[in-house]
């Protein structure tokens, strides 16, 4: 059995925490991304696809600033939108409209946060792999 269970705080010398964390869910592992910190805590919930996407836009974000760069959008069940603000902090949003969530994440942790999900990303994939699916019972017939 592979463990799973895995919860990380981030935070800096203000009191900005990220809580990353991965959980179980009705469709498998998903990465869990908190601000507790906030008065109305913010939070996402990403897959492995999610997580991937976020983290490969936390990459391009560096690399575009100080210019634009264009929203990402993320489908299926975790579907989520990724936007650089640019106001008066460089921040990535993860909108997930549908369920009603988003989370801020300012560019003072994009680096911790890019080595943690390259962390996560592969647990939620093993995850996947060692568990079998609904249809592993049966056999195709042509």
């Amino acid at each position: 059995m592979l463990s799973h269970s895995r919860i990380r705080e981030l935070s800096d010398t203000t009191g900005v925490r990220i809580r990353v964390s991965i959980d179980d869910s009705w469709s498998g592992l998903v990465v869990v991304l908190e601000r507790p910190d906030l008065p109305a805590p913010q939070s996402a919930v990403l897959d492995a696809y999610g997580a991937e996407m976020l983290a490969g836009y936390i990459m391009a974000a560096r690399l575009a600033l100080p210019d634009a760069l264009g929203s990402e959008q993320v489908d299926g069940l975790w579907a989520a939108e990724l936007s650089l603000l640019q106001d008066i902090d460089h921040i990535i949003l993860v909108r997930q409209t549908e369920a009603g969530r988003s989370i801020a994440l300012p560019f003072a942790f994009w680096d911790r946060l890019y080595a943690e999900l390259c962390l996560l990303i592969p647990r939620v994939r093993a995850h996947a792999a060692a568990t079998p699916s609904p249809q592993s019972g049966f056999r195709v017939l042509h």
